[in-house]
């Protein structure tokens, strides 16, 4: 098994940490890498999409001419974690919750709209327990996180919870192959969605 974390900026070491905790915990022997160009994406079992700012990432993997060659193996099948700035790069639909519709490059493989920025900026980031179908209780990390608040076609919600302003919002979805996360599971050291996503690859 070869794991791949995009690698162009945000918290993709403490993805990659995490993996291979998750991998251990699984008993699966492999490698995880940080991905930065199109050189090692045919060869991956999987690939994750992380945190950080999502217009930066989305820009980065056009530079790295990556968008196409990316879009094109997610949607035939290649698993895939996408958290916070990584499930709005795979959503279809995406809006700012103050500026409204923007206009900033995704990969658009998930059918899933998500809102930027759903509870506020910075100061308003917070951390709580959720429940995840399938998967019990976990701790969860909200950043400047999205809300998933379309669902349509196979994806479904594995988790919600109240939002202000936008009620009963979706925090965690899953399309076929596909997982995406409002939350960071990287930083509250959490394996959980790591060891689903390893499942996933291993189907």
């Amino acid at each position: 098994m070869r794991i791949g974390v995009l690698g162009l900026q945000g918290d993709y070491e403490e993805h990659i940490y995490l993996l291979k905790k998750a991998m251990g915990k699984k008993g699966v022997s492999g490698e995880v890498i940080p991905v930065k160009d199109r050189s090692v994406l045919r060869r991956l079992s999987g690939i994750v999409i992380p945190g950080g700012e999502s217009t930066v990432i989305g820009r980065l993997i056009e530079r790295s001419g990556m968008t196409e060659e990316l879009r094109e193996m997610i949607s035939q099948g290649l698993p895939t974690l996408g958290t916070c700035a990584g499930a709005i790069l795979m959503a279809k639909r995406v809006r700012d919750r103050v500026v409204g519709e923007v206009t900033q490059p995704l990969l658009s493989v998930m059918s899933i709209g998500v809102v930027r920025n759903a509870f506020g900026r910075q100061r308003e980031s917070f951390e709580t327990e959720v429940d995840v179908e399938g998967v019990g209780r976990i701790r969860a990390v909200f950043i400047r996180a999205p809300a998933i608040v379309e669902i349509w076609g196979n994806a479904r919600s594995l988790s919600s919870i109240e939002a202000p302003d936008l009620g009963r919002i979706s925090i965690l979805a899953v399309e076929g192959n596909m997982i995406a996360s409002a939350f960071h599971p990287e930083i509250s050291g959490e394996t959980a969605l790591h060891e689903m996503f390893i499942d996933i690859i291993k189907k």
